[in-house]
């Protein structure tokens, strides 16, 4: 027999030793042997084996210490497979059982930070990426001292961020819709503004105040004559709420346009 042949063989027969010693952890009764199994497949990368054989013996060691480390191991090997709602859910029940376990701090942060990493794009329903700003900062709260603490910070952002982006792009579809069927820009602005007053640390920020002034300046510039006026002094107002913020914003030149057109309107 080669090398190569013998290498075959050799896989072939730990492959199926490993099948038979998961088959056997399934069927015992032996419910240490079960978990003694499970952290041994846990550290050999076997997830979905880890939490299939860990999901008999939380409920037997229930009470015990065992059945902590057992309940945290079972969060542990779904989120490693990358099953965020099942590692989340898991992650919960332990922190709520055990709220001053050895293993809370990680579920907490690890139950926030899966939503995190299962945080849809932001044209998606977006109920995961606020769960995981929910979770994430009860972390920080109940571990303000925590290693994990610039890294739920900086997720938080980034979810942050992903929600602003959707709420920019709700905005900018009023916008789109101009006076189709009613008022669109008024829409735009409301959005726009909400999106700043609930994330004011936002990168996305001075998009949504440009889209204020560009919307307010088409409402003024599409009013019937008795409100051009006041609508377009309303106009300059966002300018110079626009300018003073973004001095150097490489949209300048568009916003100085709007006011040199607005300053006309406004003095008449």
């Amino acid at each position: 027999m080669n090398i190569r042949n013998l290498i075959i063989t050799l896989l072939a027969a730990l492959t199926l030793s490993s099948c038979g010693e998961y088959q056997r952890a399934q069927k015992s009764t032996d419910y240490d042997y079960k978990l003694d199994y499970a952290k041994r497949a846990f550290e050999q990368k076997k997830y979905v084996q880890a939490a299939t054989v860990l999901q008999d013996v939380i409920t037997v060691f229930k009470g015990t210490e065992k059945a902590e480390d057992a309940l945290y191991l079972l969060a542990l090997s779904h989120y490693e497979n990358k099953d965020y709602v099942n590692s989340g859910a898991y992650f919960k029940t332990y922190y709520t059982r055990y709220p001053r376990g050895k293993y809370t701090e990680l579920a907490r942060f690890y139950s926030g930070y899966g939503y995190y990493l299962d945080s849809p794009d932001p044209q998606l329903d977006q109920s995961d990426t606020m769960h995981g700003i929910e979770e994430l900062q009860a972390f920080l709260d109940y571990f303000p001292k925590s290693d994990k603490v610039s890294i739920a910070q900086n997720a938080i952002f980034e979810l942050q961020d992903k929600l602003t982006l959707k709420e920019l792009q709700n905005a900018q579809l009023y916008y789109n819709l101009g006076n189709y069927m009613g008022n669109n820009y008024e829409s735009a602005i409301i959005v726009a503004k909400n999106a700043i007053k609930n994330y004011p640390y936002s990168r996305y920020k001075e998009d949504l105040e440009l889209l204020v002034l560009k919307a307010r300046y088409q409402e003024a510039a599409q009013s019937v004559d008795e409100k051009k006026a006041s609508r377009f002094r309303d106009v300059i107002d966002e300018y110079y709420s626009f300018i003073n913020n973004y001095p150097d914003s490489p949209n300048r030149k568009e916003a100085d346009n709007i006011l040199k057109i607005a300053q006309n309107y406004a003095t008449e």
